[in-house]
């Protein structure tokens, strides 16, 4: 039987909340006994050409975190506008009594060729200085035994060390905005696990691999695996999808992402600090 409440009593802020990877990392949390703040956007970003999260999304993510008993607070906020952070967050953590745990988990793949440097820059601050942002609101109200996790991207990492990470490359402005940024989430996470462990306080990256969310799953994202065909279907991008991993799969499930930032939350890993856990499928081996 698995063991629950490894997070009992603990309050977790998580961004990117409403669906995709953040509503399965706050509903695992919530399940594992933690109390909830639940931030997301709620609207699209321009040069984004999939749709994001509605406030429709981010009540339901509320509505499956208190099927666990556990208390929810949630706001529409975009991780862009720290001071739109501090306003949301004060009153939460008032609320609910103090703040363990941060999952900076929002983030943007705008894909596409032809993009307009706005693509690059929405997508950059959206995956890092959303991430800063999150980050150093929070800080003030941590204490010894809180941990920060932050959401990187191995595909970020190989682009990296393919050498594509700093130009346009082949999925335009946007990737590479999208690339960068992830690269500079896993320096800044290393970096500031080092600030934080004299007040033993973890910080640690997780690297997904593909997700099966609505960042994988859309238009660009299959013409960016499937470039030889015109419009490709999913059908046609599963083919390609598992090229990326060393296993045979063609992405992970929300699900394997969250077992991961749930051992992290916990104090089950409360010496683990500055780590890259990879949940990729053997994709950083294979490469």
């Amino acid at each position: 039987m698995q063991q629950m409440g490894r997070v009992e009593g603990k309050v977790v802020l998580v961004t990117g909340a409403a669906r995709g990877q953040g509503r399965r990392h706050a509903v695992k949390l919530a399940e594992e006994g933690a109390d909830l703040i639940l931030l997301d956007i709620c609207a699209d970003i321009e040069h984004n050409s999939y749709p994001l999260a509605s406030k429709d999304d981010l009540e339901e993510a509320c509505r499956e975190v208190e099927k666990s008993g556990h208390r929810v607070i949630s706001a529409e906020v975009d991780v862009r506008n720290r001071e739109s952070l501090q306003a949301a967050l004060a009153p939460a953590v008032a609320e609910l009594g103090k703040l363990d745990v941060v999952v900076a988990n929002a983030g943007i793949c705008p894909l596409g060729q032809g993009q307009p440097i706005g693509a690059f820059a929405n997508a950059f601050d959206v995956d890092f200085l959303g991430v800063v942002n999150t980050v150093h609101v929070a800080l003030e109200y941590l204490t010894a035994g809180a941990s920060v996790i932050t959401v990187g991207s191995v595909a970020g990492l190989l682009a990296e060390k393919a050498g594509a990470g700093g130009g346009m490359g082949p999925n335009g402005a946007g990737g590479a905005g999208y690339n960068l940024a992830k690269q500079f989430v896993d320096r800044y996470t290393m970096a500031l696990a080092a600030q934080l462990a004299p007040l033993s306080i973890r910080a640690n990256v997780v690297h997904p691999t593909n997700v099966n969310t609505p960042m994988l799953h859309n238009e660009q994202m299959y013409k960016m695996f499937r470039p030889d065909l015109p419009n490709p279907t999913v059908d046609d991008a599963l083919l390609t999808f598992p090229m990326l991993q060393g296993m045979p799969i063609p992405y992970v499930e929300p699900e394997d992402v969250s077992n991961a930032i749930c051992y992290l939350a916990s104090d089950e890993s409360r010496y683990v600090t500055g780590v890259q856990l990879k949940v990729d499928g053997g994709a950083s081996v294979k490469f």
